[in-house]
């Protein structure tokens, strides 16, 4: 992994701050090698070395904190007229992870078939070809033992990207997330450092069968000293990657296996979204509905047809699924005093039975109703479509729901 290098006048390019030794950060046996100013060299498994120019610093200037995601216009033509370009979700993330390689020297992905193969989903194609080999490293089938790897590689000063071409693949490695990846950092008293982001794709698929349409948010969740964020839209994909890609700690990111193909237009210039706030989706007055993920789709589905039933709800796509967001939600608890918990993950022990026990905790003066949570069936998910549709919270049971809890 330690085998990429940058040049000498580009080296302040690397923060100070991060702990990063770079006397441990050896050159290999080519020495002899000259490296041009503002350079990235590249060291591929065969031997070849290419240059690439390093443009992070210049990008960073661009940077744009807690940008402000925009609502979607369902005007085709004003959509056309907005500055930016369109990406598909799996292409922002793509591009956030990019702009990340290119940004700091220390990044790199790991997986199986991330390399040439471009990832199970694409996330990760072409990478391979501009950054080489070792940098985007192909693993054997085995989660276990590159993610153990890549919990390493981050303990000596990497920042590595961990995909699961699956998040229920990723049970194989939850030893290493769970006893390593979110406790390193407090049983070495601070020596270590774990900046490690772990992604992939989870969620209810199209009959994509019970091994691999699980929802394990909450499995991970109630590991210490792990942050879980959860994408919706091509703009927080990749603000969220970015975010993760910076942070400290280590990162688990949710992506559903259904938003690949998402379309958005996002802001040509950089920015960088935060790992602990929810995102107001649509501003309300009647009932506080929280979601994430795919469900936020089925939710505005329903919220046009209960705005035309008289009802003004407030939509919020919590993102952060640990820690929660309680300042956004408070407020919006404060305002309606009725809470609607939609969520994908199952219903005993999921991510909406943490998120009722937080309100009740913090806001239940606040609340004129009993809080109702909405969440997956208690089953293996079905392989027969019809079947499947029945285990997924749909848009007639939010609408249900609302005309009870305003009742």
């Amino acid at each position: 992994m330690a085998t990429v290098f940058q040049g000498l006048g580009a080296a302040t390019a690397i923060s100070a701050s991060n702990s990063f030794d770079s006397k441990k950060f050896q050159l290999p046996s080519r020495r002899s090698l000259s490296v041009r100013k503002d350079s990235i060299l590249v060291v591929r498994s065969d031997g070849r070395v290419n240059h690439i120019m390093n443009r992070g610093a210049r990008r960073a200037e661009q940077l744009i904190t807690n940008a402000v995601a925009t609502k979607a216009d369902g005007s085709a033509a004003s959509t056309a007229s907005k500055p930016g370009h369109e990406l598909l979700l799996f292409e922002a993330l793509r591009e956030g992870l990019e702009e990340e390689m290119e940004r700091d020297l220390r990044v790199c992905v790991m997986g199986e078939d991330v390399g040439h193969y471009g990832g199970s989903y694409k996330v990760t194609k072409d990478l391979a070809n501009k950054y080489g080999d070792l940098r985007v490293l192909d693993t054997p089938i085995a989660e276990n033992s590159f993610t153990g790897m890549g919990i390493g590689a981050a303990m000596t000063g990497l920042r590595p990207i961990v995909e699961g071409m699956n998040m229920g693949f990723l049970l194989l490695a939850f030893n290493q997330i769970s006893n390593n990846c979110g406790m390193l950092h407090y049983t070495s008293g601070g020596q270590f450092k774990i900046p490690i982001v772990i992604r992939g794709p989870g969620g209810v698929g199209r009959q994509l069968g019970a091994e691999h349409s699980q929802r394990l948010e909450s499995y991970f969740q109630s590991i210490p000293g792990i942050q879980m964020v959860a994408c919706s839209t091509p703009y927080n994909a990749k603000g969220l990657m970015k975010a993760a890609i910076r942070s400290d700690n280590p990162v688990i990111l949710f992506e559903h296996v259904l938003l690949y193909n998402l379309k958005e237009r996002i802001p040509d210039e950089e920015y960088v979204l935060s790992l602990e706030e929810a995102e107001m989706v649509r501003p309300g007055e009647h009932v506080t509905i929280l979601t994430y993920s795919r469900m936020r789709y089925h939710v505005m589905q329903a919220a046009k047809t209960l705005v035309n039933k008289g009802y003004d709800p407030e939509v919020i796509d919590i993102r952060s699924l640990k820690p929660f967001d309680l300042h956004t939600i408070g407020n919006s608890v404060k305002k309606t005093h009725r809470v609607l918990i939609v969520e994908e993950c199952m219903r005993t022990g999921g991510i909406g039975a943490s998120l009722t026990a937080a309100i009740s905790e913090n806001f239940n003066d606040y609340l004129d109703a009993p809080i109702i949570c909405l969440s997956s069936q208690d089953v293996p998910t079905p392989y027969a479509g019809t079947l499947e549709e029945w285990t997924v919270v749909q848009p007639a049971q939010i609408v249900t729901a609302v005309e009870q809890l305003c009742q």
